[in-house]
């Protein structure tokens, strides 16, 4: 599926492997067969209906891909994140409904999405009422130009696109998990179960994850120790030894997503799925998204519960957001 790259030229093609083929860092995960979409009354219609997938053995990174690894691998490489390209109009409007106008040239500038709390309740539909289009925020200045990541080199990178992921993968000589790999690696060899970590309610008990506790968008409780996004390996593991499959960031997979995906899948065991052809969102039509797992600092009940297993998110692949970032994955038999 050809998809403009709405940010100009790709950084990524003189990209090579840095030679590592170590597993170091990666935890191995057992191949199995396990049920696939919804657990609970919050699932959304996308996780419908469950069905069975069968995985091969594979390897994952224990954590979120940090600040201090996307630093050795830009110093190695001089890649340039989609954060910090001024966008291309010329390839945006492929993506946008026909007969829109041009956005302000003070809006087509190098910037990500930036959370932003808002001063009271808001209409949780309309999410400008959280989110910035903040010029000069990149994975170097999550908050925008006058921030940084000093003292932050074990928190997970963020601003992210799937593109850059994608960058990272390739010079690292790993890939990013397929949908199903990353639900069958989230529930830690546990049958059904609501979160990585079981079926106890996330804000029950000691902190779990990082999430948004308290009334979103404006009022976090910050009972599990943090505003926004937390260093890796800060909660307790699931049972194959990852940490933060629930919370924290947003982490981009390999898929296409099609809202009706499971609907085409759902009458026999699939082995090892890649996903659809090309992407479908009715709720965006016009542009094409990937898929996005496991919820981040942002996630609430009232509004995503991201960090249940089986919750699907989507965006676009040269997007970036302040919540984002990711993690990579290894064939078993690769060395």
């Amino acid at each position: 599926m050809a998809v403009p790259t709405r940010f100009g030229s790709d950084t990524s093609s003189a990209i090579g492997f840095n030679g590592d083929t170590s597993t170091s860092g990666m935890v191995y995960i057992p191949g199995g067969t396990f049920e696939m979409g919804a657990d609970n009354e919050q699932a959304s219609e996308d996780e419908y209906p469950k069905h069975k997938v069968t995985i091969d053995a594979f390897y994952m990174d224990v954590t979120e891909v940090t600040n201090a690894q996307f630093q050795k691998f830009v110093d190695a490489t001089g890649y340039v994140t989609t954060a910090e390209r001024k966008p291309d109009w010329e390839e945006l409007k492929k993506t946008v409904p026909p007969g829109t106008e041009k956005p302000a040239d003070s809006l087509l500038v190098a910037a990500s999405l930036v959370f932003k709390p808002s001063n009271g309740p808001v209409d949780l539909n309309n999410y400008s009422q959280w989110w910035s289009w903040v010029a000069g925020a990149d994975w170097k200045h999550p908050e925008g130009p006058n921030s940084n990541i000093k003292g932050k080199e074990n928190f997970p990178v963020v601003h992210v696109s799937w593109d850059d992921a994608i960058a990272y993968c390739k010079w690292a000589g790993k890939r990013l998990p397929t949908e199903a790999e990353w639900e069958f690696a989230a529930r830690g060899g546990l049958n059904n179960n609501i979160y990585p970590w079981g079926n106890e309610h996330v804000n029950i008990g000691a902190p779990k994850t990082n999430s948004w506790e308290g009334k979103f968008p404006y009022l976090n409780e910050q009972r599990d120790g943090f505003m926004k996004y937390a260093p890796v390996k800060t909660y307790t593991c699931n049972r194959y030894g990852l940490f933060d499959m629930a919370g924290n960031v947003w982490e981009w997979c390999s898929d296409w997503y099609d809202h009706n995906y499971y609907k085409s899948v759902a009458n026999n065991t699939v082995a090892n799925p890649k996903g659809p052809q090309k992407s479908f969102d009715p709720q965006d039509p016009y542009t094409p998204k990937r898929v996005l797992r496991g919820g981040s600092f942002l996630c609430n009940d009232s509004y995503c519960s991201g960090y249940r297993v089986a919750r699907r998110m989507k965006s676009s692949p040269d997007t970036g957001l302040e919540h984002t970032g990711f993690r990579c994955v290894k064939d078993a038999t690769a060395k």
